[in-house]
């Protein structure tokens, strides 16, 4: 039998807007021997999230960019195949930042094992995951819905949203989720139980929007920015609450967004309806980890939280899946199968 490789995508190009197949060049190199407190692995899926396309850009950030030649970044469900750390053995299941890429050599100390469930591994990259984390850390410690409260969230069949909409059902809020297009509108009725969703795409977004909400919003859950920002500034209530934990209608712009289109509205509103409006990435709030796992794990088990992926496979694959998923192509949590379960 041949020996396995390694196979990993780099950053060959810095995107100008949305990124093209051109700026990735797979590689394949030798699967490096493991080192004293290590682990080699061997990734099974591949998380891919939006905040990916802001690293690939050579800007200021809350993180590092990506250089030139270097992995992607991105967090994986990993096998270990090798292990020289007392806490890992072959076989075992884990969490890990192993980047765009088929193997990988790391630290055990940076790693999170897995337990074997029913739950199937890969939402430990999803609902069980980062993203689910976001929604359930935003949602309470800023969002905080009360019972109710009406609760707006965009990209609502997505990893995050789809979870604020559950979570602010199970507070006794409504729940108004805005997706793109009639298929995923559908789901965010039927799989996730909201009380309303909206196609993003229709023109008079702004006019249904208000009409869902007759009582307003008290939480806006902010995943995109842009026109739909604009379409819920005006119905937001006295004291209403704004997490932000992404902007990816603005992701591909090639100008920095000065705002003129609702800064000064959104200052305004601010200043007369005392809103609290709070940006945070989710390890912000890692003191609220273990409550989630147990929570939502929990829920997820018994079927009362529901949870949708989008599995596309083959490591090759990921380019392509990506920049679908930034023109909101995926439905459901976005991974690559990069090898089958055992």
């Amino acid at each position: 039998m041949a020996a396995e490789r390694l196979r990993r995508i780099v950053l060959a190009a810095r995107p100008q807007g949305l990124p093209r197949q051109e700026d990735f060049r797979l590689e394949e190199q030798s699967v490096p021997a493991v080192e004293d407190g290590g682990v080699l692995l061997r990734v099974r899926y591949l998380s891919l999230d939006p905040y990916m396309r802001g690293r690939m850009d050579d800007r200021k950030s809350y993180a590092p960019p990506v250089a030139l030649g270097a992995v992607m970044p991105a967090e994986s469900v990993a096998e270990v195949i090798d292990s020289r750390h007392p806490d890992y053995a072959t076989g075992d299941l884990v969490v890990a930042r192993t980047g765009w890429c088929s193997h990988a050599m790391l630290p055990g100390a940076g790693l999170r094992k897995l337990t074997r469930t029913s739950v199937p591994v890969s939402t430990a990259l999803g609902v069980l995951g980062m993203p689910g984390f976001t929604a359930y850390a935003g949602m309470r410690v800023i969002g905080q819905p009360k019972a109710g409260e009406t609760v707006v969230v965009a990209a609502a069949t997505g990893p995050v949203g789809s979870l604020v909409g559950q979570l602010a059902r199970a507070a006794g809020a409504r729940a108004v989720g805005i997706a793109g297009g009639a298929e995923k509108c559908a789901c965010a009725l039927r799989e996730f139980s909201f009380d309303a969703a909206l196609d993003h795409r229709q023109p008079d977004l702004p006019q249904r929007l208000a009409a869902a909400c007759p009582d307003g919003v008290d939480v806006y859950f902010e995943n995109v920015g842009g026109a739909v920002w604009q379409a819920v500034l005006p119905l937001l209530n006295r004291f209403a609450r704004v997490p932000v934990c992404g902007l990816i209608a603005q992701y591909n712009s090639i100008e920095p967004d000065t705002g003129r289109n609702s800064l000064a509205a959104t200052m305004r509103a601010i200043l007369t309806r005392g809103l609290t409006v709070r940006g945070f990435i989710n390890y912000d709030f890692s003191e609220h980890y273990a409550d989630f796992l147990r929570e939502v794990g929990a829920g997820v088990a018994a079927g009362r939280i529901r949870y949708r992926e989008d599995i596309v496979e083959g490591l090759e694959r990921a380019p392509q899946a990506f920049i679908g998923m930034l023109t909101g192509r995926n439905f459901g949590k976005l991974l690559v199968r990069v090898t089958a379960d055992a």
